[in-house]
């Protein structure tokens, strides 16, 4: 234990860019508490947590994507493998029957499940996402020989660049100037050049342009936002920051068609490009809000759930994907509504009135309200935004936002899955201002209230690190990367 006048520099360790200076004591009472009730749950949960070699990182992430036909086209990050899923689903013998992903993202847990021979039901709430599981849908169940003729016509001929007319590119004030000019003027030639084609082929060419919108930006992806090359002329923070190559529009593009072309003529298609019957995934995709939707579902109708939501590290979405949702036609009203409606993952995120969405989510916040652990945090980080010393003021909302709206999504997935029926769940334990909060055990605790019985918290063997800064000032302590195997009782 430190010794009580040891301070440390406040900083989020959840992959914050701006840091402050203040000093918080790191043997505080509060932190004490929490710590000592960490310890308690750890303990009561020993015999579940359970250290699986067997998951790698990569294979809880999109990394292990990186080299699989049709799942490698778009890349968001935020998903877990198909490996990761073939995985679970033949450990776990979930052969048969309906499975829903109620944060579905870019598709993966539905057509895995698919190609299982299960039928899937998604919600997702972004458009890209989406996006991304309709064009994937359409290639399974619509796409015509000639259709796909035609995207190796573009291939090969590149129709775009003889063509005069130029489409304009819609941009929000977040994505303003994200591209060169000379990229804008193509990307806008290759879409007015696509409206000439059938509605199956321009969808396909309008998801190949997404798939490579940060390739040929100034931006790079960087969780919680976009950061910026210093050629964009744009000034973020005190340091320059290059991606290195940036691609220019007519390489990017032929590369991602030439992928997507091979991966239809690969071995898992037949030679014949789309000449014989394919292995078709049934998928319903249920556009919104899994906090609007999920309470519409029929109870008792879903044989298993695997799902990862967003996790609590202030990763907003609308700002990673701001991009593609530009490109999708979001504008600024929407990019606020869809900021809103997200679980609350992000200082962005107001208070949501949960009752007044659902009067029947009581016994769930009231299960949030009741848990010690949870509390004794929430306390500790009003505390800290009281006296000045987070970085963000939204951090404590936002938490518990995150905890209660999680409270009442493991309450409707116990309503809507069978009896029986197995919860999956992948998720990260945060930081923040010293204090470890302990998503998986206060979740699985929340579940065990809420008409689940949990089987396992399966442990990565490689935990997520610190940032930098806290390496120094909190040591290398590595914080638990975990999949929750609940059944519902």
């Amino acid at each position: 234990m430190l010794d009580q006048s040891t301070k440390v520099k406040n900083v989020h360790e959840a992959g914050s860019a701006v840091q402050l200076e203040q000093e918080i004591p790191v043997d505080s009472p509060a932190l004490r508490k929490i710590e000592a009730l960490n310890s308690e749950a750890e303990q009561r949960w020993k015999s579940r947590l359970v250290l699986e070699t067997t998951l790698s990182r990569s294979l809880v992430s999109f990394q292990a994507n990186k080299g699989r036909a049709v799942y490698r086209w778009f890349k968001y990050k935020e998903a877990f493998s198909v490996g990761l899923l073939e995985y679970l689903l033949t450990r776990y013998r979930i052969t048969s029957g309906v499975l829903l992903d109620p944060f579905a993202g870019s598709g993966t847990a539905l057509f895995a499940a698919g190609a299982f021979g299960l039928r899937a039901e998604g919600i997702e709430l972004l458009p890209i996402g989406q996006k991304v599981i309709e064009t994937k849908q359409l290639i399974d169940w619509e796409f015509l020989p000639q259709d796909a003729e035609r995207l190796v016509f573009w291939l090969r001929e590149q129709p775009w660049r003889k063509h005069a007319a130029v489409k304009s590119i819609n941009e929000l004030r977040i994505t303003r100037d994200a591209y060169p000019q000379e990229t804008v003027l193509a990307m806008g030639r290759f879409l007015d050049a696509s409206w000439q084609e059938n509605p199956r082929v321009k969808a396909v060419l309008l998801f190949a342009l997404l798939c490579i919108l940060e390739s040929i930006s100034f931006t790079r992806k960087d969780g919680q936002y976009l950061r910026w090359d210093f050629r964009s002329g744009r000034r973020q923070g005190k340091k320059t920051f290059d991606k290195g190559k940036i691609l220019p529009f007519d390489k990017a593009i032929v590369e991602k068609l030439e992928q997507i072309v091979a991966d239809l003529q690969s071995s898992e298609m037949p030679e014949d490009l789309f000449g014989a019957p394919r292995t078709r995934t049934d998928i319903l995709l249920h556009s919104g809000s899994c906090l609007d939707i999920l309470p519409k579902l029929e109870t008792s109708s879903y044989d298993c759930l695997i799902t990862s939501p967003p996790y609590c590290n202030r990763y907003d979405y609308t700002r990673t994907y701001a991009l593609e949702l530009a490109l999708l036609g979001v504008d600024e009203q929407g990019l606020v509504k869809l900021r809103q409606e997200m679980l609350s993952c992000t200082v962005e995120n107001r208070a949501k009135n949960l009752l007044e969405l659902n009067p029947n989510w009581e016994p769930a916040l009231a299960c949030a309200d009741r848990h010690e652990l949870l509390q004794a945090i929430l306390s500790y980080l009003e505390s800290q935004k009281e006296l000045g010393l987070l970085n963000n003021s939204g951090i404590p909302r936002m938490v518990r936002g995150y905890f209660y709206e999680m409270a009442c999504v493991i309450a409707e997935s116990a309503r809507v899955l069978k009896p029986g029926a197995p919860l999956i769940m992948v998720n990260d334990n945060v930081r923040y201002a010293g204090a470890s909060i302990s998503v998986d055990i206060i979740l699985t605790e929340f579940a065990e209230r809420l008409g689940f019985v949990a089987e396992q918290i399966l442990v990565l063997p490689n935990g997520k690190g610190n940032s930098s800064q806290q390496m120094g000032e909190h040591g290398r302590e590595q914080l638990r990367k975990c999949v929750y195997v609940w059944r519902k009782a």
